[in-house]
């Protein structure tokens, strides 16, 4: 079995990585034998990729809010590992952020996920990580998946939409989130980590 080491420097040289390697761009993920929860996103942003800090930003606060964390816990790898679809920021689309590249996850996550044994729990941020880890058609709409939590938490996963501010709308036609899902998901947050 390889090392985390040895992952991460064959991430930084797999030439579909070339052009971050080549301008000093590191993979940005976070994993480590002892996490118990495992937070996997759609890639990192701009203001990531810039300060070498993922979740760096709004969104950042507001899903350690929702998990009921602070951020020396968020940031402790030992405890949270975070792993996204793809592990550089993808450039700026026409309305956000490209999605991650195609097979990204496919190539890299199985080998990270098979050195953290002790993972209790799953949060899965978004469409993309959602729809590739609950093996769902992209067509099946995210908000029920999300209503459904309950649905996945006995398989250790938590679905979630995106915690970016442009959400706000969106919570607030779906009131049941905050009444509901957020207590649950913070319940089962302090219970990995106990």
């Amino acid at each position: 079995m390889p090392t985390f080491d040895e992952i991460f420097n064959a991430i930084k040289n797999d030439p579909q990585n070339a052009d971050y390697t080549a301008r000093g761009i590191d993979p940005l993920y976070a994993a480590s034998e002892s996490a118990r929860i495992l937070v996997i996103g759609q890639a990192p942003g701009r203001v990531a990729e810039e300060t070498r800090v993922y979740w760096n930003d709004k969104s950042g606060d507001r899903l350690r809010d929702w998990m009921g964390i602070d951020r020396a816990t968020f940031y402790d790898p030992s405890r949270i590992a975070i792993v996204p679809m793809d592990f550089y920021f993808p450039g700026k689309g026409k309305s956000g952020d490209l999605p991650p590249r195609a097979g990204f996850a496919e190539k890299w996550h199985p080998a990270l996920l098979e050195m953290m044994p002790h993972i209790e729990l799953t949060i899965l941020v978004g469409t993309y990580a959602t729809h590739h880890y609950l093996g769902l058609k992209k067509s099946v709409p995210l908000t029920g998946i999300v209503h459904d939590w309950k649905n996945y938490t006995p398989k250790g996963f938590f679905p979630l939409v995106h915690p970016s501010p442009r959400n706000q709308i969106w919570m607030k036609k779906n009131p049941w989130f905050a009444e509901e899902t957020l207590p649950d998901l913070k319940a089962a947050v302090a219970q990995a980590l106990r």
